[in-house]
């Protein structure tokens, strides 16, 4: 897929662990666990926005997009 997630690195950064920002954007440690690990097919808004403010982040910062070779 050529959207890949950097949820994880903008975490270590920020020093927060999967725990703490999930309690912080109101959903559950598994399905942020799956953002974290790229293993969705989408993302609500709602959520990608919540997780930027809680992080103090752009949604550039959390998605990259790398074409297929």
């Amino acid at each position: 897929m050529p959207i890949i997630l950097r949820l994880d690195r903008v975490m270590a950064d920020r020093k927060m662990s999967l725990n703490q920002l999930a309690r912080e954007v109101g959903i559950s440690n598994v399905n942020l666990s799956n953002i974290k690990t790229g293993k969705i097919n989408a993302i609500r808004f709602s959520t990608l926005e919540a997780i930027c403010r809680v992080l103090d982040c752009q949604p550039g910062d959390i998605l990259e997009y790398r074409p297929e070779e």
